[in-house]
């Protein structure tokens, strides 16, 4: 530190690496997900001793931001990364998309070679800034360092104001090295970037009278209701009008999933009854949802009879896919409270009975030949976490629908996802960091054997972390989702989605006398090689001791644990509506 004089008055001057210090404990940041490299070692240094905030060392960037991520989903704070230069930008990648699609506040920071070298190819130099540009919230490199403290006081506003989303900094070693003012702004004024903070009570008056009018009226709730903490408010509004409630696959939990008014899922694995309803309606009230193509379907034969009311806290969202009557640009959570003090309990049993009725006529369910049912793990899970509060995280695929299909949600029990994005690889990381930012809850990670693998070596980080994390993996030896399309829609031809393929299978598979190669990992001894334990469950039966026994060993030993469940490849997430096709194409 250097003291100097500025007007007859003497102010210390401080490093940009130690202005990080304070800015982190200003933001009341306690978490940084940190990989170390050159260009971030003397910020790194600076943070050594500041012991208000943990720093957690997964064991790759892609874990890294995953897990900053979950730690966000999990928390609803802002979620934190530090990395280096070059590949340890460019390994953000994903999560930066991942975080994005689904709204999640993250402030990533990337170091940078020093300024007099950008631009001419030096070690581990990447224009980070404009490879992110197109898939985060924002993104800067700090080129002044007399306006450090305003950049990063301002990504943390962005990140989690308006629709929240990721920001990234980039922050040349020359920059962090230099001298300058150690104060640190309270308030934040970014021109053009005005949040809308309101809602607009006339189109708010609009869109209750169609309310009132309809005869055939239901809730689509998206990810914003979730996002904006607004679960209570939504199940009172349902409650009060009477409405059937049908949600994204991001927006699953915004009432109890055991609610009497709650119908399912929409979209490509939603419900017989869910996607019906939205076929048969008459005014479709949409609140934090993007109406994307899983939800849509064929968008010109999607909610063919109904009047659309869209509540979005993104203006650009409204309209974007789907043409609406009523826009509202407003924050979930805002907007709900502002209808429940406008209108006046409704009923709509008719419509209510008719909705039960179709549920009725094709239920959800999963009958098995061989090996574990899909539903019966869920609903084990169910009843083994019933009484705890419990955040489950999911990968993507198969076991994602599922786990959407059959998981009871509430206030107790949240499950954390990639939705938009669609990133395999989510599940474990995830649950990391939904673990650490929430240490007095279960955390239970739900994959399968293709994404669990493609961050496996997070295992480390939560036994570094001495994390009681369940990992239930269903390993049906298939890269399952596109296996199913090839089942349904390409003859059977399995390519490249078999992991017990071998190259000496070429030619062979499926002929007399063929037999398949073994399974390679072995998930049990893969946890006994990270120095926990694993366990093989082949039959329901199994299930509940099994899922019981394991849970206590983690808690007990503060491990992570490895639950494999044998899931035959023949299973298929049903029901299904093919992608662009309509409700009346749906697949039983």
């Amino acid at each position: 530190m250097q003291n100097y004089q500025h007007k007859g008055v003497e102010k210390m001057k401080i490093s940009g690496n130690d202005l990080f210090v304070t800015a982190m404990k200003k933001e009341g940041v306690d978490t940084i997900f940190a990989y170390p490299g050159g260009m971030v070692v003397n910020l790194l240094d600076a943070l050594h001793d500041c012991h208000s905030i943990d720093l957690v060392l997964p064991r790759h960037e892609q874990g890294l931001i995953h897990a900053a991520d979950g730690y966000a989903r999990a928390t609803g704070k802002v979620g934190v990364c530090l990395v280096t230069s070059g590949p340890g930008a460019t390994n953000l990648v994903t999560g930066i998309a991942t975080a994005n699609y689904d709204s999640i506040p993250l402030v990533c920071f990337t170091g940078q070679v020093a300024e007099d070298l950008i631009g001419n190819d030096a070690f581990q130099e990447v224009d980070i800034v404009g490879i992110t540009r197109n898939v985060a919230k924002f993104v800067i490199m700090v080129r002044d360092r007399e306006m450090l403290a305003q950049r990063i006081k301002e990504a943390f506003y962005i990140a989690r104001s308006g629709k929240p989303g990721p920001v990234l900094v980039d922050l040349p070693t020359d920059v962090m090295a230099e001298l300058g003012s150690t104060s640190y702004p309270t308030e934040v004024n970014i021109r053009g970037y005005k949040p809308n903070k309101g809602v607009h009570v006339g189109q708010l008056k609009k869109a209750i009278a169609l309310m009132e009018e309809a005869r055939k009226p239901m809730f689509l709730i998206g990810g914003g209701v979730n996002l904006a903490h607004a679960q209570e408010e939504m199940t009172e509004l349902c409650e009060k009008l009477n409405v059937p409630v049908i949600t994204t696959v991001m927006g699953r939990g915004a009432i109890p999933t055991d609610h009497p008014l709650y119908i399912g899922n929409i979209g490509m694995h939603g419900s017989y009854a869910a996607n019906r309803t939205a076929d048969e309606c008459d005014l479709m009230f949409s609140i934090g949802c993007r109406f994307n193509d899983r939800v849509t379907g064929n968008v010109a034969k999607f909610a063919p009879h109904a009047k659309i009311v869209h509540i979005d806290i993104e203006a650009a969202a409204i309209s974007r896919n789907v043409t609406v009557d009523i826009p509202i640009v407003a924050d979930a959570k805002m907007a709900i409270r502002k209808i429940l003090d406008h209108t006046e309990p409704m009923e709509h049993k008719e419509w209510i009975e008719e909705v039960k009725g179709w549920d009725k006529e094709h239920p959800l369910g999963i009958q098995v030949k061989a090996g574990v049912n899909p539903q019966c793990i869920m609903e084990i899970l169910n009843k083994v976490y019933a009484d705890r509060d419990t955040i489950y995280t999911s990968d993507v695929g198969q076991h994602q629908m599922w786990a959407c299909q059959y998981l009871k949600l509430d206030a107790m029990h949240r499950l954390v996802q990639s939705g938009g994005l669609g990133t395999m690889g989510f599940g474990l990381p995830s649950a990391v960091g939904a673990q650490i930012g929430c240490p007095g809850k279960a955390v239970v990670s739900i994959s399968g054997d293709g994404g669990f693998q493609m961050n496996i070596q997070e295992m480390a980080t939560a036994m570094n972390q001495e994390l009681p994390l369940v990992n239930i993996v269903l390993n049906n030896n298939y890269l399952g989702m596109v296996r199913q399309m090839q089942d349904l829609f390409h003859n059977k031809r399995y390519t490249i989605t078999c992991l017990r393929y071998h190259k000496s299978c070429k030619g062979k598979c499926g002929k007399p006398g063929w037999t398949c190669p073994d399974y390679s990992p072995n998930f049990v001894k893969i946890a006994e090689a990270y120095g926990s334990k694993g366990y093989l469950v082949t039959e329901d039966s199994q299930l509940e001791k099994t899922i019981k026994e394991a849970r206590d060993y983690a808690e007990e030993h503060n491990k992570p644990v490895i639950i494999e469940c044998a899931v035959s490849p023949e299973e298929l997430v049903l029901p299904m509506i093919r992608g662009g096709a309509s409700f009346d194409e749906i697949i039983y």
